[in-house]
């Protein structure tokens, strides 16, 4: 079974930068038709001009994932003008790193907003309006830190947890229409996201000596995955998991 998404309509959201925009470019790559997602539209833009360029075909469609009505509506609007969606990849998401006695619960709140919250709403609206037709995919882009933690960095721990739980759920109520939900738990990857921790020389040294491949990964090596379970080929994969971290998880030093 061909890993190709044609006629497949895919909104991957947080899509102008980092593991969004890979996962954005490989599903265009694979023949979908890529809804390209941030708060800039400006930035959504650009990279629609990018992939038309490459003779992709993509459109632009910014808003706020944080907001759950905005959500509601982005997804109404694009069943009615695209005529479905059959890709859901729910990228986009934030931390916020301090002490714990200085972790004020507005920066947990934004944080549950954007990680966890906007997933469900985004799920349940597309997942809904896939089930109507029968066939459909849910990615949700988690994190190695679903399945451990480190300190100053609570609120995005217990939502890259609660993400995992959300996709198992999803994905029992989905399942029997068509529609399969899963998640991938990236590791390291060298993004505009993680550049602070890239600059920070002891801990790029931790997760290169902690990861048994010995490196950061590439954006493109989580781009696959994501198309993987994104195609028919992924058809009897439901509420499952897929680490990609080098191994990091894997080896205890």
């Amino acid at each position: 079974m061909e890993l190709r998404l044609d006629g497949r309509v895919a909104l991957v959201t947080g899509s102008t930068r980092g593991l969004g925009w890979a996962i954005a470019r490989a599903m265009a790559e694979s023949g979908a038709h890529v809804v390209i997602n941030s708060r800039s539209a400006h930035d959504c833009a650009a990279k629609v001009a990018e992939l038309e360029a490459k003779g992709r075909t993509a459109v632009a469609m910014p808003f706020d994932t944080a907001d759950a009505e905005i959500c509601r509506n982005a997804v109404a609007e694009l069943t009615a003008s695209a005529g479905s969606l059959d890709i859901l990849v729910n990228n986009a998401g934030i931390t916020h790193r301090a002490p714990l006695e200085e972790f004020d619960e507005s920066h947990w709140q934004q944080v549950v907003d954007v990680n966890l919250s906007a997933a469900f709403t985004l799920g349940r609206a597309a997942g809904l309006a896939m089930a109507e037709r029968g066939w459909g995919r849910i990615v949700n882009i988690a994190s190695i830190l679903a399945q451990v933690a480190r300190p100053t960095i609570p609120a995005y721990v217990a939502t890259k947890h609660g993400l995992t739980g959300l996709t198992k759920a999803l994905a029992v109520e989905l399942g029997p229409r068509g529609v399969t939900v899963n998640a991938i738990n990236p590791g390291y990857f060298a993004t505009e996201f993680n550049a602070p921790l890239i600059a920070n020389a002891e801990f790029d040294s931790m997760v290169k000596a902690r990861t048994p491949v010995g490196r950061w990964g590439d954006p493109e090596e989580l781009a696959g995955a994501a198309v993987f379970l994104a195609s028919d080929a992924a058809g009897y994969i439901n509420g499952a998991s897929l680490t990609v971290d080098g191994g990091m998880t894997a080896a205890l030093y």
